[in-house]
């Protein structure tokens, strides 16, 4: 039987359609994932094609895997986050939804909040137990869409579910028979699947799915979550760990469009962004992300990145007004005690802080010799500056007004006392045979004894 792709446009015979096999015992991938050693990464030579969608989004999980691995946020927190999410994803909704829970009084009235602002981006969405009563409860507030579980690795379904895979599948199917029932639309959100049984497994209950969506003419979607991280995007990796095999084979083998695939992924080995964009570049449209990364262990895609990353694969921000990242940084170290570390991209406070001497000196004759692009302008974070020897009294009133935002008539000056007391300081250190910078803790201590009403 010829077909005509829906994905390659292109006449195919593929007369092969997966079914379930339903082992006796789990396929654990042993040889991959030896439990006392470190993961395998194997490679079969098998590639696939790119296949960037024309129109690409970012989902955000903050206010749910975000929210679930710190303190729970307040609902004035979250009504702030929202709004800040709001104006980042800018008029074309390039953040396109945020998810949350349901389950608590806050959670309630969090989301009551934040739908009263009327946005259309980002989308309201929630995350839920597989339940009638659940179904019911979001349908009772106006959701349209709601996350559902349904693990897929025999790591989750013999060990922890204690099922066969065909029982897994049989509940699963059961209970998004119950979300098209109530309306929704169903995001079924694959856990484990770098660690699952592809073609034995998920590509079968993918299929069934699929079958569901198009006789309740619901869209199904389809969350691939590296929930461990084990996710790699190198061209030519043997599944369960390929990204590029995942994505095109549930676009091949399974029909799922592009604009019901969405990526989950989390940065046990530092692959989280990597595997983000690889996941864009095969064919689904959906990363999903948290505000700095927060989630999880190690954490979830950080919202920013992919903000970044979009950018770059399109060459234009798509009216996302990346300034609020800063925002959004600020927000989390002022208003809820996080601690962001330093050197973090984008959101750190040394991400575009040079501290080597020598190239300190070439920032403060001309920046862009060492930021990564104009950062004042995309994200509001002046290029910034290690005081060192060579500093000089401009270094030091530069670092100064640049540290605590100074502008017009606010700004110190280098021939200011103040610049004059720390540079006698910093000179004594390096005269007594000081080699390293000064740091940002050791300025602010400074800044402290000659100008406290600074801080």
């Amino acid at each position: 039987m010829l077909d005509r792709s829906r994905n390659s446009n292109l006449l195919e015979q593929d007369p092969y359609r997966y079914t379930l096999q339903d082992v006796d015992e789990p396929a654990l991938f042993r040889q991959i994932y030896p439990y006392d050693q470190i993961p395998k990464v194997v490679f079969n030579h098998r590639r696939v094609d790119l296949a960037m969608p024309e129109d690409i989004w970012i989902t955000d999980t903050s206010f749910r895997d975000g929210m679930q691995s710190q303190a729970p946020y307040s609902v004035e927190q979250m009504l702030d986050l929202f709004d800040m999410l709001h104006r980042l994803s800018g008029p074309n909704g390039v953040i396109r939804q945020t998810e949350f829970f349901v389950y608590s009084e806050k959670d309630r009235k969090a989301i009551e909040k934040c739908m009263e602002r009327g946005y259309q981006f980002p989308e309201i969405t929630t995350w839920i137990r597989a339940t009638k009563k659940d179904f019911e409860l979001v349908k009772s507030i106006g959701i349209k869409e709601t996350g559902i579980l349904v693990s897929c690795s025999d790591y989750h379904i013999f060990k922890k579910l204690r099922m066969s895979r065909g029982e897994a599948m049989g509940h699963y199917l059961s209970v998004i028979s119950d979300a098209f029932d109530a309306g929704l639309v169903p995001r079924c959100h694959f856990e484990d699947i770098t660690r699952a049984d592809f073609y034995g497994f998920v590509v079968p209950f993918v299929n069934a799915l699929m079958d569901m969506s198009r006789d309740a003419g619901i869209p199904v979607k389809i969350r691939v979550c590296d929930t461990l991280g084990y996710g790699i995007p190198y061209p030519g990796v043997a599944l369960p760990r390929s990204v590029p095999g995942i994505i095109n084979g549930l676009r091949h083998y399974s029909g799922v469009p592009s604009a019901q695939l969405e990526w989950h992924g989390h940065n046990d080995f530092y692959k989280a962004v990597a595997n983000a964009t690889t996941a864009w570049l095969y064919g689904a449209s959906a990363v999903n992300c948290s505000m700095l990364g927060i989630g999880e262990r190690t954490g979830n895609v950080p919202l920013e990145a992919m903000v970044i990353e979009y950018a770059s694969l399109r060459g234009t921000t798509d009216g996302m007004d990346t300034r609020v990242i800063t925002e959004i940084a600020e927000y989390f170290e002022k208003n809820m005690g996080y601690e962001i570390p330093g050197m973090t991209p984008f959101v750190g406070r040394y991400f575009n802080q040079t501290r080597a001497g020598i190239h300190a000196d070439g920032l403060m004759k001309d920046e862009e010799i060492y930021n990564i692009f104009d950062t004042k302008a995309l994200l509001n974070r002046s290029a910034g500056v290690a005081i060192n020897a060579t500093s000089g009294l401009a270094g030091i009133a530069y670092w100064l007004n640049e540290t605590f935002r100074l502008t017009g008539a606010q700004q110190i000056s280098k021939h200011s006392e103040v610049v004059a007391q720390m540079k006698e300081w910093i000179d004594h250190e390096y005269m007594s045979g000081r080699q390293t910078v000064i740091s940002d803790e050791e300025m602010r201590m400074l800044v402290q004894r000659f100008a406290p009403e600074l801080l």
